[in-house]
């Protein structure tokens, strides 16, 4: 059962919690973590291009001149796609990009991501973060003293306001409650911070 060390807020160790295999010690799998970010980034995206075809740009249906004895290529309308100001020939159509994996796999592939942010020393586990005011100096302040500098996802309750309001102008911090974890922010960001009373809720949620 692997272990991490609880750090208080000057990064000193007072004490040490044990982390459940099944969440933080299984084998990493690279292609169903993959998979996991691509129906993701799939799902977020706004599929709002759009294009007119033939039938739905502006202009006259009549044939343009007749078909023969002009000297022209024929022709049958001003709105084909080999004409200025005709349609689009197989352009993009407001589509969802959208597609779902199984529950199942998509909770295996974030408990892979979680083994290996943690094997990679990439997890935190501090024995509080609060703060007194929702103000964003003090939550920089705190996160100076732990030595984050680079990206940083906290996992942390939604009544701890303070941390959430603090937390807004800062754009290298997210928080996320347990339940809204995914394999798209544990990869992304460099260090996942989680506060002692929240590993027990976050084991729960995802073993």
């Amino acid at each position: 059962m692997p272990t991490c060390d609880v750090l208080d807020l000057h990064k000193r160790k007072v004490g040490s919690v044990e982390l459940r295999d099944e969440v933080f010690g299984v084998p990493p799998s690279g292609s169903l973590v993959h998979e996991a970010v691509v129906m993701q980034r799939a799902s977020a995206r706004q599929g709002t291009a759009s294009t007119r075809r033939r039938g739905e740009v502006r202009g006259s249906g009549r044939k343009p001149w007749k078909q023969k004895q002009m000297g022209r290529a024929r022709a049958g309308s001003i709105r084909s796609p080999l004409w200025r100001h005709g349609g689009v020939v197989f352009g993009p159509h407001p589509r969802s990009y959208a597609f779902s994996i199984p529950k199942n796999k998509y909770r295996a592939a974030l408990r892979s991501a979680l083994s290996a942010k943690l094997a990679g020393g990439g997890v935190m586990v501090v024995s509080d973060l609060a703060i007194e005011q929702p103000k964003t100096r003090l939550l920089a302040a705190v996160l100076r003293q732990l030595g984050l500098t680079a990206t940083t996802l906290i996992i942390t309750d939604p009544s701890n306001g303070n941390l959430e309001r603090a937390a807004r102008n800062l754009r290298q911090v997210k928080l996320l409650r347990p339940e809204a974890l995914n394999v798209y922010d544990v990869l992304r960001y460099e260090t996942l911070v989680i506060p002692e009373r929240e590993v027990l809720r976050l084991q729960e949620v995802w073993s």
